[in-house]
């Protein structure tokens, strides 16, 4: 038996002993001694009876160890599990509470991870979109100066084919008009090649 286990029971037998004094005592005073001080707080309206008040004390005492097993004692107990469930709940929440701060804080950070991951991929697909446009942009342009000097090239021989064809029709009317005028041949190599020099100091002084 533990020291406060011992502390307890005596403390009940004391209590019991000096209860049933008190109830003894209460009992013989209250039926065999006369109080004159009893009678004049009647006659004031105050019914005191010393024999039954320490009567009932005694009793009180004797019935203590009795009333805290069965009403005091389940009633701590009670009260105590109480705050023990209450102080239970509150951890529950208080950790719960926690728990949704650190749940919260993690969301907001894939969050924004994840946003600035959308926004790099935006900014790549930008950048190649605008690198492609370039890309694009210089091969039709390249595109286009190769078609234009092409179509120079073609120009300029088309323009050389046609005064090449009109400087042997030049020559060629030149030598018919020359023997009608004449009346005899002028189609030689010579003619040919005089009237051929001759055009061309025309091309060249024009």
């Amino acid at each position: 038996m533990s020291t406060q286990q011992k502390s307890s029971s005596g403390s009940v037998w004391v209590n019991f002993i000096i209860g049933l004094c008190l109830m003894l005592a209460g009992a013989y005073i209250a039926y065999n001694v006369p109080i004159p001080f009893q009678e004049k707080l009647a006659d004031q309206g105050i019914p005191l009876d010393v024999g039954q008040t320490l009567a009932s004390l005694g009793v009180l005492l004797i019935l203590f160890p009795v009333i805290k097993s069965f009403f005091v004692v389940p009633l701590d107990a009670a009260i105590t599990d109480r705050t023990q469930s209450l102080e239970s709940t509150f951890t529950e929440a208080e950790n719960l509470r926690t728990e949704m701060q650190k749940m919260r804080t993690e969301y907001e950070q894939r969050l924004a991870a994840t946003e600035a991951n959308a926004r790099d991929q935006i900014q790549a697909q930008i950048r190649e979109a605008q690198n492609l446009r370039t890309s694009l942009m210089s091969e039709a342009t390249a595109k286009a100066d190769e078609l234009v000097t092409r179509a120079h090239q073609e120009i300029e021989a088309e323009k050389q084919k046609a005064l090449t064809e009109l400087r042997l029709q030049v020559v060629e009317l030149t030598l018919t008009a020359a023997e009608k005028i004449l009346g005899e041949n002028m189609d030689t190599d010579k003619n040919r090649r005089l009237v051929a020099e001759f055009v061309d100091k025309a091309e060249v002084a024009s």
